[in-house]
Parts: C-alpha cells; sequence; structure tokens
C-alpha cells in the first residue's frame, strides 16, 4: 500500500502533492514501482494534527480518487463519513480508518475496509499513551471492531494495530513482536511504520539525536521485513520500491521460488 497524502502537514510528505495533478502522478509512479493499493489521504494524523473541515478535505481527495481508480487499486484515508462515501463513488474500494467507525459505509457501498487502533485522537495521542497491557487491549479492540464489520455484512476486512497512534516506542516494538498472533485469528493485517518517530529514536544518528524522517528509509524497510515474515498481508509505505524489493525476498525465502512476492490477500477467512 503506497502512501498518498494530499495535504500541506502530513509529517513526512506534507505539501508534496497537494496539488492533484501531481498527486496523481506520484500515484501512478507507485503503481509503476508494484504499489497493490494506493491509499490517498486529505487530512493529516501525524501527532498533534489538527482537523481540517470536510469540504476541505473532499476537495483534496475525490479529484485524485477519480483519476487514479481506473489504474491501480484505491483506498480513501479518512474518518469522515462524507469523505468515505465520496471517494467509494469516485472510485475507491478500500476504506482505511483510523478512527474504526465507517464500517457502515463499507458495508451499504460494498467496499473493503480497514479498522485500526488508536488510542485519543492525532492532536492528543501521544501525549501521555498508557495501557494495561497493550497487546490484549489492542487485539481485543480490533477483534471486536472486526465482528462488528463482519455482523454488518462487511465482505472484506482488515486489521491494523495502529502502530505509533498513541503508542510508546515500547508499546510499537510489543505490538510488532506480538503480530503472529494477531495473524492467527485469520483476518488479513495491515501494518504501517513507514518513517514513523520512534524508527528515528531507535536507531539515531551518528551523534545520538533522533534520525530525521529522510534518515529512516532502513528502519522503514526492516519493520516491514518483520512484518511480513511475522503474517502481515500488506505493509502501508511511503517508499514502494524498496518495499516491493524486501517483499520480493520475503517471497522466496516463504515460498522457496526465486522471485517470488505474495500478493497481498484481501480475502476474508471466517
Amino acid at each position: 500500500m503506497g502512501v498518498l497524502n494530499v495535504t500541506p502537514d502530513s509529517f513526512s510528505d506534507g505539501g508534496l502533492f497537494l496539488d492533484a495533478e501531481r498527486a496523481v502522478a506520484h500515484g501512478l509512479d507507485m503503481a509503476r514501482q508494484g504499489a497493490d493499493v494506493v491509499d490517498v489521504g486529505g487530512e493529516s494524523s501525524r501527532p498533534g494534527a489538527e482537523p481540517v473541515s470536510e469540504r476541505e478535505e473532499l476537495a483534496r481527495v475525490v479529484p485524485v480518487v477519480e483519476a487514479l481508480s481506473g489504474h491501480v487499486r484505491v483506498s480513501v484515508d479518512t474518518v469522515k463519513r462524507a469523505v468515505a462515501e465520496a471517494a467509494v463513488d469516485a472510485g475507491a474500494t478500500l476504506v482505511n480508518d483510523i478512527s474504526a467507525s465507517l464500517w457502515p459505509v463499507a458495508a451499504e457501498s460494498g467496499a473493503g475496509w480497514v479498522v485500526m487502533h488508536m488510542q485519543g485522537t492525532p492532536r492528543t495521542m501521544q501525549d501521555d499513551p498508557r495501557y494495561g497491557h497493550v497487546v490484549t487491549e489492542v487485539h481485543a479492540f480490533l477483534r471486536d471492531r472486526a465482528r462488528r464489520a463482519l455482523e454488518a455484512g462487511v465482505g472484506e476486512v482488515w486489521v491494523d494495530p495502529g502502530i505509533g497512534f498513541g503508542k510508546t516506542a515500547e508499546h510499537n516494538l510489543a505490538l510488532l513482536h506480538h503480530l503472529p498472533e494477531l495473524v492467527a485469528d485469520g483476518l488479513p493485517v495491515l501494518v504501517g511504520t513507514s518513517r514513523k518517530a520512534f524508527l528515528g529514536r531507535l536507531a539515531p544518528g551518528p551523534g545520538g539525536d533522533p534520525a530525521p524522517v529522510t534518515d529512516r528509509l532502513a528502519g522503514s524497510i526492516a519493520t516491514a521485513t518483520w512484518a511480513m515474515l511475522a503474517g502481515a498481508s500488506m505493509v502501508r509505505v511511503h517508499d514502494v520500491s524498496s518495499a516491493v524489493e524486501a517483499a520480493t525476498l520475503v517471497g522466496t525465502t516463504r515460498l522457496g521460488t526465486p522471485g517470488a512476492r505474495p500478493a497481498a490477500r484481501s480475502g476474508v477467512e471466517r
């Protein structure tokens, strides 16, 4: 899943693709690099981000989704029902939902749905995240929301532990370590670690300072590779070509066939 933020303030690529024409070109380029899905978002969910109006988000997202949908599978990254509905009408077939609340849109439209765990909201989530037992709580939340979606008639449900969304570095590492347990539930798992701040803290630069966003490729690919080996069906990334290379190597070792790359699995095992 390639990340395409049509925002001015996303933590990594904010402002780079706010222009619709440039955003579409980047989405097509990610598809050429091997992205199975291009994830279009018009509202930043970085720590501390403020929400944008529904009107503004629609104006950012819908033209890009419409232009890309005939060339690659498109998901819409939103927490607003109206934006999700408009994006699906424009050609998106997956709703990537950090609010874990939009399964009715997927049920009504026939789109797939990604349920992600987040503690708090983007504006507050990293203030002081706390859990009794992060793995137990996150997995229980995802199972509950996935059950609700399946019972409502959603035919394609993905679960995402929400790395970096209301979690410390220790919480993130615990969730990655226990990823096989979430995979064992049978629902396809999506994992997004790409360029996130905890990677910069875990692998600091030569002077000991946290690595900036531009120096987090190695950590991004390492954790994406770990997620794929642990059974994740898809990884959400900014650096598509590097992730595709990693996926091919994972497929080669997992399947024992040179050049093999496991396809992103979207089916639901019930």
